[in-house]
């Protein structure tokens, strides 16, 4: 494909509705690669907005998306594929599926190195509620990802600022990562890059807003006093050093988040928007996330879902070596 491809705005006009349409169609149907490759070449550098059903679409669209592009990356002992994760209960059902995909062959994770977003302070690691336990019970355990491949930042350490300086370097020294996946909170914040946090911050120790507290509250009892106060978490510009971001919206409860991450503006109040100016950027939805948005919007996306459902096909099995 000669030239360069120029991302549409996400809230396009309707004369560029129909061209941008026109061009991804046509470019796939012309390629002589793979339906994968092809749509691949032909949506790189654009904002994508996946819509599907219900919950358990997204979480198996995006697992299978995951699945692709380790696949489609031919790990190796000298080439490890860097995943950012996620907690929380929106990835849940995206790891439930890559367990299955695991247990069923189809991909294997003993040369992935994952970084997670974000740990709480002062909590153990073999806390229920920390987020070492949270990954290692819902996913790591699971599958066959070695545990020194699996990074997690430890808020118990004396120098916290150290630990987050050296988390980054961990991601340098690794290569970067090749796919960031990410959850956002009802007011838009991704990992705990709460409203008003600098859309370039790096990993780095957060004080957690009240709402927060209160909304995680209901995982230690209820009781307010048992929540911490503070967390380690990647920044901003640490997830948007990733070579692609994938964020997973769901429920009608994030909709309006959802609203100001695709049609206004970039705001530091909403620290989702800033992935409107990443050169690769997927949204996963569900139709309750969609409710804030114009119509326009959900028919121009749901109008290219034939293209981008291209990407999460089963790739053919390559012949086992003797």
């Amino acid at each position: 494909m000669r030239g360069h491809m120029i991302r549409p705005d996400p809230v396009c006009s309707d004369k560029k509705l129909p061209a941008l349409s026109t061009f991804c169609v046509f470019s796939f149907q012309e390629s002589n690669t793979s339906s994968v490759q092809a749509v691949r070449c032909v949506l790189k550098l654009t904002m994508k907005l996946i819509i599907l059903n219900d919950y358990d679409q997204a979480s198996e669209w995006a697992a299978k998306y995951i699945r692709n592009k380790i696949l489609l990356f031919r790990p190796g002992p000298s080439r490890y594929f860097t995943l950012g994760l996620p907690t929380g209960s929106t990835p849940l059902g995206c790891y439930k599926k890559l367990i299955e995909y695991y247990k069923n062959g189809e991909i294997s994770f003993q040369y992935v190195k994952t970084f997670n977003m974000d740990e709480y302070v002062g909590l153990p690691r073999d806390h229920p509620e920390s987020y070492h336990s949270f990954m290692w019970n819902n996913f790591f355990k699971h599958i066959d990802i070695k545990a020194e491949n699996a990074h997690i930042l430890d808020g118990n350490v004396a120098d916290l600022q150290a630990e987050c300086e050296a988390f980054e370097e961990k991601i340098t020294a690794a290569g970067g990562i090749e796919l960031f996946v990410g959850g956002i909170g009802p007011d838009g914040h991704i990992a705990f890059n709460e409203p008003g946090s600098s859309l370039v911050s790096r990993t780095r120790v957060k004080t957690l807003a009240k709402d927060t507290i209160m909304a995680n509250a209901r995982f230690f009892d209820g009781d307010l006093s048992k929540v911490p106060t503070m967390a380690l978490t990647v920044g901003v510009g640490t997830v948007m050093d990733a070579k692609e971001v994938m964020i997973l919206i769901t429920g009608a409860h994030k909709a309006f988040a959802l609203y100001k991450a695709i049609e206004e503006g970039v705001n530091h109040m909403w620290t989702v928007s800033a992935f409107q100016q990443h050169r690769q950027t997927v949204f996963v939805c569900d139709e309750d996330a969609t409710l804030e948005l114009r119509v326009k919007t959900v028919k121009y996306f749901k109008g290219m879902m034939h293209v981008h459902n291209k990407l999460v096909e089963s790739l053919p099995q390559e012949p086992k070596k003797n």
